[in-house]
């Protein structure tokens, strides 16, 4: 059995996308995780677990860092970031709500689980 620790609706600002509007105005991305991590035996005491501030700090650090073309390339830093943190599995979730689509839609988003090696 797999326990998990989940993040959802963590808010970034940056400038990824393949058109150069998203690139010059940037836009909000949100982000949902699912970490996967034992905690069965913690003895209420966080150093046996992953502190979730400071990972939320680091997954929306990771989603400003530098622009790239796709949502499934911030998914993927996404998920080395929380995997780097001493999770055993993570599923990653990256909202484009701003994305340039021409009909109206309410979301777009890429979903990717990735298992530490």
């Amino acid at each position: 059995m797999t326990d998990e620790i989940r993040l959802r609706g963590l808010r970034a600002f940056a400038h990824h996308g393949v058109f150069e509007h998203e690139r010059e105005n940037g836009q909000e991305f949100i982000v949902d995780v699912d970490v996967r991590i034992p905690l069965g035996n913690l003895a209420d005491d966080i150093d046996q677990t992953i502190h979730y501030g400071t990972l939320a700090e680091a997954i929306v650090a990771a989603v400003e860092r530098d622009p790239v073309d796709l949502i499934e390339t911030v998914a993927e830093r996404v998920a080395g970031v929380v995997l780097d943190a001493g999770a055993d599995s993570v599923r990653v979730e990256v909202h484009k709500p701003s994305a340039p689509i021409t009909v109206p839609f309410d979301d777009v988003s890429v979903v990717i689980e990735r298992v530490k090696r």
